[in-house]
């Protein structure tokens, strides 16, 4: 029997029933191919957010937290983690500030145990076989030129790029040691960014050199099984104009000049998209299809987790998996009201907690996300489609063939949608501004 839920801003996840509806030419049809295996959903597990979620008492607590990550709610069973501190962090850090430490002797990873770890046992209590994958926003301070946390490039003598592998392995042993596997390592967060938060530019001479001779062979050598990943890549841009011309970051020359480096591509196992990333992946999954492909940041908004933004969200979603992704990651999962970071961006989340008022919010973002998520299961295949609806709705096959249609109407007036494919056929009259999903 079909199912159908929608959501508008008006009414959220109303079960709906389907009337007498005559086909429409405005259809998605399936064209019978099956594109790649989709590995799940998933969210940052940031400080701001988990002190936000510890405002409430445990009762309150545990429903947050089923509605992220257990199989009735959202189901995410990907998680990403910040490599010392990101923006959302309550304070700057990273795991080894001892000046010219280079055997890592002063490693620590004890300052995730009061948020990071926390957050991170109770997502696994929902979901025991959750993945991990992890990116620094910053090295330690000491690794940099100039030496602090927000801007600035990494220094590059031998010593230094040696020092940072193994404290990447310090990382991931940690964390392993904590019942945490780490099993994706994204090289550096937005390397096209200096920002004033933990940042560090990295060019694409520099992450060929370091994947090639450093941290590729340490691995290697090491037996370190987690798997090397281009990324979180929020570019190249290809052409940003600007009030001082036009600036071209060209795919061809930042991407291409690594992965044609075969002595360095050996080594990747994939690369992570996010922001200006959603331009060029397509060019990725095209060129290079043997390597994976993940979303590893949602966009975040301005605060106001309003419904406009929202339809934006629900079409990117679709957009990257149209375009090869296999996990789709989302951003602050738990915020206080205003969502505002440690140096005041306010930014969109999916459920808003206030603390004074001990609140539970859950707001249009949320629906966004558990409309794919609740429904597409680990192992299902993407399908491709065609059709006047195909950049609007998609199509999926769950491990156990029930097929997964979701789809969006960002128009003031009702439409007819019109699906056809794995030996199946449905008209929908779809509200004005609604997210819909079917499950066949």
């Amino acid at each position: 029997m079909m199912k159908w839920i929608a959501t508008t801003p008006e009414k959220q996840w109303q079960t709906m029933q389907l009337t007498d509806t005559p086909a429409s030419v405005h259809r998605l049809t399936l064209t019978g191919e099956e594109c790649q295996t989709v590995e799940g959903f998933g969210g940052c597990f940031n400080e701001l957010s988990y002190i936000a979620l510890s405002s409430l008492d445990k009762s309150e607590q545990d429903k947050v937290l089923d509605e992220l990550f257990s199989k009735e709610g959202c189901a995410f069973n990907w998680g990403r983690i910040s490599v010392g501190a990101n923006d959302y962090a309550e304070r700057w850090y990273s795991h080894n500030e001892t000046d010219q430490d280079y055997d890592m002797s002063a490693f620590s990873i004890a300052r995730d145990e009061k948020y990071v770890l926390p957050y991170i046992r109770e997502a696994q209590k929902r979901c025991p076989n959750m993945k991990f994958f992890a990116s620094p926003w910053s090295p330690p301070t000491w690794m940099k030129n100039p030496p602090i946390y927000n801007y600035g490039r990494m220094v590059r003598d031998e010593k230094t790029q040696l020092a940072y592998c193994e404290y990447f392995h310090r990382f991931l042993d940690a964390y392993e040691k904590e019942g945490v596997k780490v099993s994706r390592l994204c090289l550096q967060n937005e390397p096209f960014a200096d920002q004033k938060f933990p940042s560090c530019l990295w060019s694409s001479e520099e992450f060929r050199v370091f994947i090639r001779d450093y941290i590729g062979p340490y691995f290697e050598k090491n037996g370190v099984d987690t798997e090397i990943w281009l990324g979180t890549l929020n570019g190249p841009t290809e052409m940003d104009f600007t009030m001082h011309g036009i600036v071209n970051d060209l795919y061809s020359s930042y991407i291409d000049n690594i992965l044609f480096d075969d002595e360095a591509r050996k080594y990747i196992s994939g690369l992570g998209y996010q922001w200006n990333g959603q331009r060029v992946i397509h060019k990725t999954h095209e060129t290079f299809p043997e390597l994976g492909l993940m979303q590893t940041e949602n966009e975040c908004g301005d605060g106001s987790n309003n419904w406009t933004y929202a339809a934006y969200i629900f079409d990117l979603v679709r957009h990257y998996f149209q375009y090869g992704v296999t996990v789709y990651t989302y951003w602050n999962m738990i915020l206080q009201p205003g969502g505002s970071s440690t140096w005041g961006w306010r930014q969109n989340t999916m459920i808003t907690i206030d603390p004074e008022t001990k609140t539970v919010t859950y707001n249009p973002e949320f629906y966004v996300m558990k409309h794919y998520a609740h429904f597409i299961k680990p192992g299902a295949k993407v399908l491709a489609g065609s059709g006047h609806w195909n950049m609007s709705a998609m199509a999926f096959k769950n491990p156990d063939g029930e097929i997964i249609v979701v789809v969006q109407n960002t128009l003031d007036r009702e439409r007819t949608f019109t699906f056809e494919g794995e030996g199946k056929s449905f008209s929908a009259v779809l509200a004005p501004h609604s997210m819909n999903t079917f499950a066949l």
